[in-house]
Protein backbone atom coordinates (compact mmCIF):
# COMPACT_ATOMS: atom_id res chain seq x y z
CA UNK A 1 0.00 0.00 0.00
CA UNK A 2 1.11 3.26 -1.27
CA UNK A 3 0.45 6.19 1.55
CA UNK A 4 1.13 9.88 1.00
CA UNK A 5 -0.59 13.00 2.07
CA UNK A 6 -1.39 15.46 -0.98
CA UNK A 7 -0.43 19.38 -0.10
CA UNK A 8 -4.12 20.03 0.98
CA UNK A 9 -3.62 17.50 3.40
CA UNK A 10 -5.78 14.04 1.69
CA UNK A 11 -4.88 11.36 2.33
CA UNK A 12 -3.86 9.61 -0.64
CA UNK A 13 -3.91 5.85 -0.85
CA UNK A 14 -2.97 3.36 -4.16
CA UNK A 15 -2.61 -0.37 -3.63
CA UNK A 16 -0.17 -0.54 -6.37
CA UNK A 17 1.83 2.61 -8.42
CA UNK A 18 -0.64 3.98 -10.67
CA UNK A 19 -0.82 2.62 -14.20
CA UNK A 20 -3.74 5.11 -15.82
CA UNK A 21 -2.33 8.65 -14.82
CA UNK A 22 -4.67 12.31 -15.80
CA UNK A 23 -2.14 15.05 -15.47
CA UNK A 24 -4.46 18.36 -15.22
CA UNK A 25 -0.83 20.64 -14.66
CA UNK A 26 1.45 21.71 -16.86
CA UNK A 27 4.15 21.34 -15.07
CA UNK A 28 3.65 18.36 -13.43
CA UNK A 29 2.45 16.41 -16.67
CA UNK A 30 6.67 17.49 -17.87
CA UNK A 31 7.67 16.15 -14.37
CA UNK A 32 5.51 12.55 -15.30
CA UNK A 33 7.44 12.38 -18.36
CA UNK A 34 10.87 13.18 -17.08
CA UNK A 35 9.67 9.74 -14.35
CA UNK A 36 9.17 7.75 -17.84
CA UNK A 37 5.65 7.29 -17.61
CA UNK A 38 5.00 7.07 -21.07
CA UNK A 39 2.73 4.01 -21.34
CA UNK A 40 1.27 5.28 -18.21
CA UNK A 41 -0.20 8.89 -18.51
CA UNK A 42 -3.66 8.63 -20.27
CA UNK A 43 -5.26 12.12 -20.17
CA UNK A 44 -3.46 15.52 -20.46
CA UNK A 45 -5.07 19.06 -20.62
CA UNK A 46 -4.46 21.46 -23.49
CA UNK A 47 -2.31 23.74 -22.10
CA UNK A 48 0.38 20.82 -21.25
CA UNK A 49 2.15 21.99 -24.25
CA UNK A 50 5.36 19.54 -22.76
CA UNK A 51 6.34 17.42 -24.61
CA UNK A 52 5.11 17.91 -27.54
CA UNK A 53 4.87 14.38 -28.65
CA UNK A 54 2.56 13.94 -25.43
CA UNK A 55 1.16 17.01 -26.76
CA UNK A 56 0.25 15.81 -30.15
CA UNK A 57 -0.49 12.07 -28.90
CA UNK A 58 -2.16 11.45 -25.45
CA UNK A 59 -6.13 12.02 -25.16
CA UNK A 60 -6.38 15.71 -23.80
CA UNK A 61 -9.07 16.19 -21.47
CA UNK A 62 -10.19 19.79 -21.67
CA UNK A 63 -8.53 23.11 -20.07
CA UNK A 64 -7.32 23.22 -16.48
CA UNK A 65 -10.22 25.71 -15.33
CA UNK A 66 -12.59 23.75 -17.66
CA UNK A 67 -12.38 20.13 -17.73
CA UNK A 68 -14.43 17.52 -19.63
CA UNK A 69 -15.78 14.99 -16.99
CA UNK A 70 -17.02 12.36 -18.94
CA UNK A 71 -13.40 12.40 -21.29
CA UNK A 72 -11.75 11.78 -17.70
CA UNK A 73 -14.31 9.24 -16.61
CA UNK A 74 -14.16 7.35 -19.66
CA UNK A 75 -10.18 6.80 -19.56
CA UNK A 76 -10.68 5.13 -16.06
CA UNK A 77 -7.94 6.99 -14.43
CA UNK A 78 -6.47 5.06 -10.87
CA UNK A 79 -4.73 8.44 -9.94
CA UNK A 80 -5.31 12.39 -11.09
CA UNK A 81 -2.92 15.33 -10.56
CA UNK A 82 -4.31 18.70 -10.15
CA UNK A 83 -3.18 21.79 -8.33
CA UNK A 84 -4.98 24.43 -5.99
CA UNK A 85 -4.84 27.32 -8.06
CA UNK A 86 -4.48 26.17 -11.71
CA UNK A 87 -7.77 23.95 -11.28
CA UNK A 88 -11.05 24.45 -10.55
CA UNK A 89 -12.28 23.89 -6.66
CA UNK A 90 -15.58 22.20 -8.00
CA UNK A 91 -14.55 20.11 -10.80
CA UNK A 92 -11.81 18.63 -8.61
CA UNK A 93 -14.46 18.22 -5.91
CA UNK A 94 -16.40 16.22 -7.94
CA UNK A 95 -13.38 14.35 -9.15
CA UNK A 96 -12.83 13.22 -5.88
CA UNK A 97 -16.17 11.54 -5.35
CA UNK A 98 -14.83 9.29 -7.82
CA UNK A 99 -11.04 9.29 -8.35
CA UNK A 100 -7.93 9.09 -6.60
CA UNK A 101 -7.04 12.67 -6.30
CA UNK A 102 -3.36 13.94 -5.54
CA UNK A 103 -3.33 18.10 -5.42
CA UNK A 104 -0.31 20.29 -5.20
CA UNK A 105 -0.55 23.59 -3.20
CA UNK A 106 2.96 25.14 -3.93
CA UNK A 107 4.67 28.34 -3.24
CA UNK A 108 7.80 27.51 -1.60
CA UNK A 109 10.84 25.27 -3.40
CA UNK A 110 10.20 22.43 -0.15
CA UNK A 111 6.68 22.59 -1.10
CA UNK A 112 7.95 21.92 -5.03
CA UNK A 113 10.50 19.10 -3.65
CA UNK A 114 7.38 17.24 -1.06
CA UNK A 115 5.26 17.38 -4.36
CA UNK A 116 8.29 15.49 -6.72
CA UNK A 117 8.29 12.76 -3.56
CA UNK A 118 4.80 12.12 -3.61
CA UNK A 119 4.22 11.71 -7.28
CA UNK A 120 7.18 10.01 -7.59
CA UNK A 121 5.89 7.54 -4.72
CA UNK A 122 2.48 7.09 -6.34
CA UNK A 123 3.85 6.33 -9.59
CA UNK A 124 6.38 3.78 -8.72
CA UNK A 125 9.16 6.45 -9.54
CA UNK A 126 10.81 7.29 -5.82
CA UNK A 127 14.27 6.75 -6.60
CA UNK A 128 13.82 8.98 -9.77
CA UNK A 129 12.30 11.61 -7.79
CA UNK A 130 15.01 11.66 -4.98
CA UNK A 131 17.37 11.84 -7.28
CA UNK A 132 16.08 14.78 -9.14
CA UNK A 133 15.73 16.57 -5.91
CA UNK A 134 19.58 15.91 -4.99
CA UNK A 135 20.07 17.20 -8.52
CA UNK A 136 18.54 20.62 -8.06
CA UNK A 137 19.68 21.25 -4.68
CA UNK A 138 23.17 20.45 -5.77
CA UNK A 139 22.87 22.91 -8.91
CA UNK A 140 22.69 25.79 -6.36
CA UNK A 141 25.35 24.69 -4.31
CA UNK A 142 27.43 27.38 -6.34
CA UNK A 143 25.22 29.98 -7.04
CA UNK A 144 26.33 33.68 -7.17
CA UNK A 145 23.16 35.65 -5.78
CA UNK A 146 22.21 38.27 -8.33
CA UNK A 147 21.42 41.03 -5.61
CA UNK A 148 19.16 43.08 -8.16
CA UNK A 149 15.77 44.75 -7.12
CA UNK A 150 13.06 43.84 -9.85
CA UNK A 151 9.54 43.72 -11.29
CA UNK A 152 8.04 40.89 -13.10
CA UNK A 153 5.24 41.33 -15.26
CA UNK A 154 2.61 39.12 -16.05
CA UNK A 155 0.05 40.77 -17.83
CA UNK A 156 -0.55 43.78 -19.99
CA UNK A 157 -3.39 46.21 -20.10
CA UNK A 158 -3.49 46.71 -17.09
CA UNK A 159 0.30 46.01 -16.38
CA UNK A 160 -0.22 42.99 -13.51
CA UNK A 161 2.65 42.05 -11.80
CA UNK A 162 4.00 39.40 -9.83
CA UNK A 163 3.76 40.23 -5.71
CA UNK A 164 4.76 37.30 -2.47
CA UNK A 165 3.14 34.30 -1.43
CA UNK A 166 3.80 32.52 -4.77
CA UNK A 167 6.16 30.09 -5.88
CA UNK A 168 7.80 32.65 -8.92
CA UNK A 169 8.81 35.20 -5.77
CA UNK A 170 10.59 31.76 -4.23
CA UNK A 171 12.41 31.73 -7.01
CA UNK A 172 13.51 35.68 -6.42
CA UNK A 173 14.66 34.75 -2.85
CA UNK A 174 16.84 31.62 -4.51
CA UNK A 175 18.16 33.86 -7.29
CA UNK A 176 19.01 36.43 -5.22
CA UNK A 177 16.54 39.26 -6.96
CA UNK A 178 14.06 41.48 -3.82
CA UNK A 179 10.90 41.62 -5.37
CA UNK A 180 10.31 45.15 -5.14
CA UNK A 181 6.27 44.25 -4.94
CA UNK A 182 5.24 43.16 -1.25
CA UNK A 183 1.51 42.93 -1.73
CA UNK A 184 0.58 39.09 -1.24
CA UNK A 185 0.02 37.26 -5.04
CA UNK A 186 -0.86 39.46 -8.09
CA UNK A 187 -1.17 43.06 -8.06
CA UNK A 188 -2.07 45.72 -10.76
CA UNK A 189 0.77 48.12 -11.47
CA UNK A 190 1.17 51.50 -13.11
CA UNK A 191 3.81 52.59 -15.10
CA UNK A 192 3.84 55.43 -12.90
CA UNK A 193 4.19 53.27 -9.60
CA UNK A 194 6.97 51.50 -11.05
CA UNK A 195 8.91 54.21 -11.68
CA UNK A 196 8.79 55.24 -8.50
CA UNK A 197 9.75 51.74 -7.31
CA UNK A 198 13.19 52.19 -8.86
CA UNK A 199 13.64 48.23 -10.39
CA UNK A 200 16.46 47.26 -11.34
CA UNK A 201 15.25 45.41 -14.16
CA UNK A 202 11.92 45.15 -15.36
CA UNK A 203 11.17 41.11 -16.48
CA UNK A 204 8.37 40.77 -18.68
CA UNK A 205 7.15 37.38 -19.15
CA UNK A 206 6.70 34.92 -21.60
CA UNK A 207 3.26 33.51 -20.02
CA UNK A 208 0.50 33.81 -19.62
CA UNK A 209 0.60 37.26 -21.40
CA UNK A 210 2.92 36.68 -24.64
CA UNK A 211 4.93 39.76 -23.90
CA UNK A 212 7.30 40.71 -27.26
CA UNK A 213 10.26 42.83 -28.05
CA UNK A 214 8.06 45.63 -29.04
CA UNK A 215 6.37 45.85 -25.09
CA UNK A 216 10.20 46.09 -24.19
CA UNK A 217 11.06 49.14 -26.06
CA UNK A 218 7.75 50.54 -25.04
CA UNK A 219 8.41 50.26 -21.78
CA UNK A 220 12.31 51.17 -21.05
CA UNK A 221 11.24 54.47 -23.11
CA UNK A 222 8.47 55.06 -21.21
CA UNK A 223 10.30 54.58 -17.81
CA UNK A 224 13.92 54.15 -18.79
CA UNK A 225 14.45 51.32 -16.85
CA UNK A 226 15.86 48.25 -18.11
CA UNK A 227 13.44 45.49 -19.50
CA UNK A 228 14.05 41.64 -20.26
CA UNK A 229 11.95 39.51 -21.72
CA UNK A 230 12.19 36.16 -19.64
CA UNK A 231 10.88 32.40 -19.83
CA UNK A 232 7.83 32.33 -17.74
CA UNK A 233 8.06 28.30 -17.71
CA UNK A 234 11.46 28.80 -16.26
CA UNK A 235 10.66 30.98 -13.47
CA UNK A 236 6.62 29.49 -12.73
CA UNK A 237 6.76 25.55 -13.81
CA UNK A 238 7.38 23.64 -10.45
CA UNK A 239 8.84 19.96 -11.07
CA UNK A 240 11.76 18.99 -13.63
CA UNK A 241 12.35 21.71 -15.19
CA UNK A 242 13.93 22.89 -11.78
CA UNK A 243 17.31 20.91 -12.53
CA UNK A 244 17.77 23.69 -15.34
CA UNK A 245 16.80 27.05 -13.38
CA UNK A 246 20.29 27.41 -11.96
CA UNK A 247 21.80 27.66 -15.46
CA UNK A 248 18.53 29.56 -16.63
CA UNK A 249 19.38 32.39 -14.29
CA UNK A 250 23.02 32.32 -14.91
CA UNK A 251 21.74 33.17 -18.91
CA UNK A 252 19.79 36.30 -17.43
CA UNK A 253 23.36 38.32 -16.53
Amino acid sequence: MIKVKDQLNNEIELANPAKRIISLVPSQTELLHFFGLDDEVVGITKFCIHPERWFQSKTRVGGTKKLDLDKIRNLRPDLIIANKEENTQDEIELLQKEFVVYISDIITFEQAYDMIESVGRLCGKEQRAVDLIDEIQESFDSYVPKHKKVVYLIWNDPYMCVGTDNYINSVFDIAGYQNVIQQSRYVEISEDEIIRLKPDVIFLSTEPYPFKKEHVQQLRERTGIPVKIVDGEMFSWYGSRMKDLRNYLDSLD
